[in-house]
């Protein structure tokens, strides 16, 4: 088995999480996975251990989903349906709206890297272990930035209320 195979082996299911977190969408998640270990294949040789594989593997999978949305013109926004779930009122309904898009403005007001972090614990059920072995930090540090960003996201929708 050759290096990049157990790379592939070894670390292509956590690729695959951390693309999805920042994706949200399987396929797409699946694709840049791939494209990913191409382009170690191809460039193996200026991996000069600095950092641990893994990481190294993340940083192109981020630049490949950089790459990506700019390529797309940015996000693909989910279409929101008028459906209502059985039994919620219209009132409800708007409600829960309101506090989803209050949310995710808070979100999108965070500052890198607590907004990737945030994205990676929620979207990605990464817990904090893997979130700093992917970022290259600790598990303490990436704990403190999601309790930081938390705060700050509360602060955020306490004004917009």
């Amino acid at each position: 088995m050759n290096d990049i195979e157990r790379a592939y082996t070894a670390h292509a299911r956590d690729v695959y999480r951390y693309l999805l977190s920042l994706t949200h969408d399987e396929d797409l998640a699946e694709e840049l996975t791939q494209e990913t270990f191409f382009r170690a294949m191809r460039t193996m040789g200026s991996y000069d251990g600095s950092c641990r594989l893994s990481v190294w593997l993340c940083q192109i999978s981020r630049h490949l989903w950089y790459q990506w949305l700019e390529k797309h013109a940015r996000w693909k926004r989910a279409e929101l349906t008028e459906e209502l779930p059985g039994g919620e009122t219209p009132e409800r309904s708007v409600l829960l709206h309101m506090e989803k898009t209050a949310l995710y403005r808070a979100i999108h007001a965070l500052p890198e890297p607590m907004r990737e972090v945030v994205h990676m614990r929620l979207t990605g059920e990464f817990t904090f272990a893997e979130i700093g072995g992917i970022l290259g930090k600790s598990e303490n540090w990436a704990w403190t930035t999601f309790y930081r960003a938390k705060k700050k996201m509360i602060e955020e929708m306490e004004e917009w209320k």
